[in-house]
């Protein structure tokens, strides 16, 4: 069940990536292969029809919107994590448009729910007040509860752990019933529960046996559950035919819609990061490249996880002669890549294009330092590359004024 931030790249999606012209866009730029990125929505919606499930893009992973349009056809609608994703899959996606928060505020809810399909809520608690001001045309109302089930390696990406704040528990959940004197399971259409992350489809099978063992007789009253994200369907080796078995054997003992809402796999091995070396100098034995990106400001889950980012062309430091250590343009002492090996000396002006930049880089961007925000372009073997958008001094400026 372990997490591998660099899932295996297949021969045939490695090539198309390389068709990808580097060195005619700007630097640093984050390019989505239209054609790769189809490529999943395809599976996701094959395995969909398989396990008689509903797959939703979860925008909290990838919310390139230019792109909507190559998903549109594949995928039912978008999961949301507030009002303004909510907000933007309505005006850029359609589809339903499902949304979970920690917390809403009230004004929140009320805009919510003049379009939303669902409204997940966080705990007992946020779910009765909302039910005090939602009107009696309502979206579906959800649930997010913790099956108390720890699969993954991260901690800080594990909603699993003993005090998490993402989910209610069995015990509250039952406690909140008796306070309130109040039966909310009548007003819930649906549980929700995501605690995976990054993972195969052992350990989706683990966490339904503890959500049904916790949350079982609670069932028979509902219409769906929201298996929730991090499911890595489009990975290469990832075991669907057990993914497929798990969802409909639980289709068979409870007759209820099972919605997963993956991000990552949608964009998986779909985009790069191209970025340019500006400076190379010695500190110690170490060789040090500094490039015009910044794993803080532009692909921060290298800090977070962490990891090391696969480059085009580079592989470990004693694989190759020419080794490197490659730095961002903050002033963070670890913003940090990671150390890499080249056939050849790197040159000050050089492209590099980091792999597998499409999905949790631009929805975490940051202009820490000033540093500027990459450019958004698109690729596709038809129509070629496409320069989106390009940011400059004004998108730091106005975000602080």
């Amino acid at each position: 069940m372990s997490q591998d931030p660099t899932p295996p790249l297949t021969e045939a999606r490695l090539a198309a990536l390389q068709a990808i012209p580097a060195n005619e866009t700007p630097s640093p730029a984050y390019v989505v292969h239209l054609d790769r990125l189809i490529e999943n929505a395809q599976r996701l919606r094959d395995f969909a029809k398989q396990a008689e499930a509903t797959v939703l893009l979860a925008l909290k992973g990838f919310a390139c919107h230019h792109s909507f349009s190559a998903l549109r056809p594949y995928l039912t609608g978008t999961t949301s994590s507030g009002l303004h994703e909510a907000r933007l899959a309505k005006e850029t996606f359609g589809g339903e448009i499902h949304v979970y928060s920690p917390a809403y505020k009230d004004s929140d809810i009320e805009t919510l729910s003049e379009f939303a399909h669902s409204l997940i809520f966080n705990s007992p608690g946020q779910l009765i007040r909302a039910l005090r001001q939602l009107p009696n045309k309502r979206p579906a109302l959800g649930l997010r509860v913790n099956p108390e089930c720890s699969t993954v390696e991260t901690p800080l990406y594990d909603a699993g752990l003993a005090g998490s704040r993402l989910g209610t528990t069995r015990a509250v959940l039952d406690t909140a019933c008796k306070s309130a004197n109040r039966d909310l399971i009548a007003e819930l259409d649906g549980l929700h529960f995501h605690t995976l992350c990054e993972q195969d489809a052992d350990a989706l099978e683990v966490t339904v046996h503890a959500f049904e063992e916790k949350f079982g007789d609670l069932l028979p009253r509902l219409k769906w559950v929201n298996f929730g994200g991090g499911h890595h369907l489009t990975r290469p080796g990832y075991d669907l035919e057990r993914a497929i078995r798990v969802i409909r054997d639980f289709k068979k003992r409870h007759a209820l819609e099972v919605y997963l809402e993956p991000g990552e796999a949608v964009a998986l091995h779909s985009g790069v990061l191209v970025s340019t070396v500006l400076d190379i100098h010695q500190s110690g034995d170490l060789q040090l490249a500094i490039l015009d990106t910044s794993a803080t400001c532009h692909m921060p889950d290298v800090l977070e996880m962490p990891y090391r980012p696969n480059i085009l062309g580079a592989g470990e430091g004693a694989d190759f002669p020419h080794r490197y250590r490659l730095g961002g343009l903050s002033c963070l002492a670890g913003d940090v890549m990671g150390d890499y090996g080249f056939r050849e000396a790197l040159q000050v002006g050089q492209r590099l294009v980091f792999l597998d930049m499409a999905h949790y880089t631009m929805v975490k961007t940051s202009t820490f330092n000033g540093v500027p925000l990459p450019a958004i372009c698109t690729y596709s073997e038809e129509s070629g590359l496409q320069t989106i958008r390009e940011f400059g001094y004004s998108d730091f400026r106005d975000r602080l004024s």
